[in-house]
């Protein structure tokens, strides 16, 4: 890895000496070539005015997000409504619409997310989340709320997050440079340096190459901590690991683009972008007797991820008479590795259950009983979409085509305690206690088509299709040794005759299915088709007043337990009912939706056996909501608004094993034991009630600079932390926060300054929060002196930022 002075260095030198190499004469971009106070989006798969798409979108400009100080995804959902990101730490978000959430443990053998995130044409949602892209260079940022699932398909059961970069333009050679240097309170200096070069190579084609370094300062404290194992005596300290601010991060990447018009009907547009982020520490703060401040956390090992992608992508774009056609594939790759201190889970396992005692040396001496994880998780993701669009202005409209995705997950997950036995090793590893070796692969097909038909002037009727297969799979082993356990890991691996190692050791081992692995004790697959729907009625009572009325349905893909024994889950469905508004009255714009959403047959996901994910379709789920955002402008000033209130509550008794009756007291169809998890009436977890945000900016003439000074407040409202009032109670709601970000800036010719503060009065906002232990063991006691719970964690917002970016076109 290049040290951070290192990249910083040659950054900066490329930006400054682009600066003095093309301070000539050139066409400047200007970012408000349109309207500012119109939006073209892509939403439907075709450009529109935002105002025209009757469905519930919000949408951020390129302009709009350098203003509000947007560089990464957690930036972003703060003024998106009915949007809520939940995350651990860089790279590993998780996003949410409309409340649609029952607390997922986003476990690599978990659910897939039930939102979709596009960059640009392609789907990039993995497995496990979102990239988390630097947000530099982007036309703007869409978000499309409610199910999506007919252009969009089955990444978009709850919504579509799209991010859509500025395409080259070989209209004239332009480019910016900017440096933001910035300090997070009671941490380090962070800085930021981007810039990006337009290039016209002939009259029809132009390129665009973009490249983007970030330093965010840390602001969790290590502190020292000792602990003594109960069962053995040992004692460990974290001396080594003390640090302050120890939680940084370096994100570095660039992007290339090519626009090419092969004639006045053709267009080629291939895409290559990668990124690099590297993060050291932990984003959390401990509750715990530990710690005595807030901002702290005693971790014992070291802590860090390294997160490294790169997408390349083509669009082919042409007319076939006076059709459009549209061909776009692409290909992502992604390596995260990771180190994760387990250290909690050993100490106070040991606590409740004499954990440390069985761990012991080849010469039989126990040893210290401390854990920790080394991670690599490396995903693939290819996809291939053809579709036709009739003329846009015809009364008669039809959308359609092909989709295909393939996207795998190669899991390597060790467990790791240091200078075990060999006879308690996983065979094949040098320390490992438990090792997960496994690869996942989610394929999906679609054929899909929407129609729209011009009643009136007035009136349109669109109805629409999707056809969907999907075929999932989960190979390799998890567990223990044979050593170690009798009766899972090696010991549950299968033979050739469907008996396990443990039944018939005599027996003729399967094939090695995924290389790393010492056997295979997990070999399934699960697939399904099914068709879902839209239908929609517009109503214009102007070219500036709309409504309409939407029923759709979305879906999200079944998948297999990691755990042999378990059966697949099914997949599940959103339907969603909504009457929704889009108004403009000369200066001011006001849009709205009020809906239900029906989940059924919900993906719930939880801790079992072993600290085991364990998933079942268990149960229903409504939703019922309204989201409004509100817009004025006039002269230099301007005021945006908007709210999302989501009532999202369970229906019918959670059960461990659903049934036809939803009777909790009714065991399995193997007799397995049931158990009541949440009962109707429970409320969803992770998305508050009620959320807002507003932005007053106001511009003015400085001598001769034009100056602004801009206020922002975001509201995030009170959330149940899991939709089981045990496991609630133990972790406790996630609190009420409300942030207010300010700057103030002045701007001339090509020279833009700007100084800012976000989070201004220092809120500790939680977005997340966990306890390390095995939840059939969880306690409420959190000290070393009453070892019976575990250590709490909250994620928290980053604290206030100062800061202040200089930019300059050219």
């Amino acid at each position: 890895m290049q040290s951070k002075s290192k990249v910083r260095t040659t950054l900066s030198m490329l930006l400054a000496s682009t600066g003095l190499s093309i301070a000539m004469p050139a066409l400047a971009q200007d970012a408000a070539d349109e309207d500012s106070d119109v939006i073209v989006v892509t939403a439907q798969k075709r450009e529109q005015n935002l105002q025209d798409v009757p469905i519930a979108i919000n949408a951020i400009g390129n302009e709009k997000l350098d203003q509000l100080q947007v560089s990464e995804l957690q930036d972003v959902v703060k003024f998106l409504p009915s949007v809520t990101i939940q995350q651990g730490g860089p790279g590993f978000a998780q996003v949410y619409f409309r409340g649609v959430a029952s607390g997922e443990n986003a476990n690599h053998s978990a659910s897939l997310p039930t939102v979709g995130t596009y960059l640009d044409e392609m789907p990039i949602t993995t497995i496990q989340g979102a990239l988390d892209l630097h947000a530099y260079d982007l036309a703007r940022v869409e978000a499309l709320a409610g199910p999506q699932g007919t252009l969009y398909g089955a990444s978009s059961m709850a919504g579509t997050l799209k991010l859509v970069t500025n395409a080259p333009d070989p209209s004239g050679f332009y480019g910016s440079a900017g440096v933001e240097i910035n300090n997070v309170a009671h941490g380090d200096f962070g800085a930021i340096y981007e810039g990006f070069l337009n290039v016209p190579i002939s009259e029809g084609a132009a390129a665009r190459l973009v490249g983007w370094y970030r330093d965010d300062g840390g602001y969790i404290d290590n502190i020292f901590g000792a602990r003594t194992y109960a069962s053995s005596g040992i004692t460990q300290n974290n001396a080594a690991l003390v640090e302050k601010n120890y939680n940084d991060a370096e994100t570095y990447g660039a992007r290339l683009a090519l626009g090419i018009d092969l004639d006045d009907n053709w267009t080629i547009k291939p895409t290559v972008m990668g990124q690099v982020q590297n993060s050291e520490g932990s984003y959390s703060q401990e509750r715990s007797g530990q710690t005595t401040d807030e901002l702290q956390t005693v971790q014992y090992n070291p802590e860090g991820s390294r997160d490294k992608w790169i997408q390349a992508a083509l669009t082919i774009e042409g007319k076939i008479g006076n059709w459009d056609l549209t061909v776009t594939g692409g290909h992502l790759r992604r390596k995260t590795e990771t180190e994760s201190d387990y250290s909690d889970y050993a100490y106070f396992y040991d606590a409740l259950a004499g954990y440390g005692n069985y761990f012991y040396d080849n010469a039989g001496n126990l040893v210290n009983p401390n854990q920790y994880i080394q991670g690599i998780d490396r995903y693939k993701k290819t996809f291939g979409e053809l579709r036709i669009a009739s003329p846009a202005d015809a009364p008669l409209r039809f959308i359609g085509g092909l989709f295909y995705q393939r996207q795998s997950h190669n899991i390597e997950q060790n467990y790791i305690i240091d200078n075990i036995a060999d006879a308690i090793t996983v065979t094949g590893t040098a320390s490992n206690i438990w090792l997960t070796k496994q690869l996942r692969v989610d394929r999906d097909y679609a054929a899909f088509g929407e129609m729209t038909y011009d009643i009136t002037d007035k009136l349109s009727l669109t109805g629409g299709l999707r056809y969907y297969k999907f075929d999932n799979s989960l190979q390799g082993f998890f567990g223990y040794s044979a050593g170690y356990s009798s009766r899972t890991g090696e010991a549950a691996c299968l033979n050739t005759d469907g008996t396990t190692r443990r039944a018939n050791p005599a027996g003729t081992p399967v094939p090695i299915l995924v290389a790393g692995s010492p056997c295979t004790n997990v070999d399934k697959s699960t697939s399904d088709t099914g068709f879902i729907h839209k239908l929609n009625a517009t109503y214009k009572f102007s070219d500036d007043a709309l409504v309409y009325a939407t029923w759709s349905r979305g879906f999200r893909p079944g998948g297999i337990n990691r755990r042999g024994t378990l059966p697949p889950y099914g997949s599940d469905k959103l339907d969603n009912y909504e009457l929704g508004w889009k108004t403009t009255f000369g200066a001011f714009r006001w849009n709205g939706a009020v809906y239900q959403e029906d989940w059924n047959n919900i993906q719930l996901s939880f801790l079992g056996a072993n600290g085991l994910t364990e998933i079942r379709n268990a149960g229903i789920a409504r939703i019922r909501g309204v989201e409004m955002d509100v817009g004025y402008r006039a002269g230099g000033f301007s005021i945006n608004a908007g709210m999302s209130y989501n009532d999202a509550e369970i229906r019918r008794d959670f059960c461990r094993i659903a049934n036809a009756t939803f009777d909790c007291t009714l065991p399995g169809p193997a007799g397995e034991v049931n158990a009541l998890l949440a009962p109707a009436g429970s409320r969803l977890p992770v998305t508050a009630k009620f959320k807002g945000n507003a932005v007053a900016r106001y511009e003015f003439p400085i001598s001769d600079w034009d100056g602004h000074v801009q206020f922002a407040v975001n509201h995030i409202g009170s959330r149940r932390s899991d939709l089981r009032p045990a496991q609630n109670a133990i972790k406790g709601n996630l609190g009420a926060y409300t942030t207010v970000d300010f700057s103030f800036g002045i701007k001339k010719d090509q020279w833009d300054i700007e100084a800012f503060a976000t989070n201004l009065f220092d809120e500790r906002g939680i977005v997340n929060t966990g306890v390390q232990c095995l939840e059939t063991v969880c306690g409420t006691g959190v000290t070393p002196a009453t070892p019976t719970g575990g250590a709490f964690y909250d994620t928290i917002i980053k604290p206030r930022v100062i800061g202040i970016k200089f930019s300059r076109d050219f």
